[in-house]
């Protein structure tokens, strides 16, 4: 790649993606919100990283892929009931995994990022990244709610 031509590129990148987090900071109006420092004194680096900057953990990490336990999934950024264990199921991604949310409690958004159109799925109440929205989970939705145990508390039955 001549250097100009690689120049361009990164620029082109960069500016990209400094406008795609621009744009995701300044959508949505929540019930919950919180100043940047107040969100980083309550989360750890990685729930931050994950919640307010929209990045995904790494497979494996959470220890709620393995719960099985009766309960509600809640978000960790306001404690708004997301997910009923119900609907969680073993997707072999290494994340948890469900095919549906509890009424009233997620809104999605298209996701462009990393040259591929997602849906992702955060909290209606804070606004908190989750993680996306699959079209290869079972029935009787056949939809994968792919998420960040980073995001939720389970709260058991």
């Amino acid at each position: 790649m001549q250097r100009s031509t690689r120049r361009t590129f990164l620029l082109s990148a960069t500016a990209a993606a400094l406008f795609s987090r621009q744009v995701r900071a300044a959508t949505g109006n929540f019930e919950v919100t919180r100043t940047e420092a107040e969100w980083r004194a309550m989360l750890t680096d990685t729930q931050y990283l994950v919640m307010r900057e929209e990045k995904t953990e790494k497979p494996y990490f959470s220890p709620l892929n393995d719960e099985t336990r009766a309960g509600t999934y809640i978000c960790r950024g306001c404690d708004l009931p997301l997910y009923a264990s119900e609907t969680k199921y073993d997707s072999g991604t290494g994340w948890p995994s469900f095919t549906a949310p509890l009424g009233n409690a997620v809104r999605t958004k298209p996701d462009n990022t990393l040259f591929t159109r997602r849906t992702e799925v955060h909290c209606r109440r804070c606004g908190s990244h989750l993680g996306h929205i699959f079209d290869d989970g079972p029935a009787p939705t056949g939809k994968r709610h792919c998420l960040n145990g980073s995001s939720l508390v389970f709260v058991a039955k």
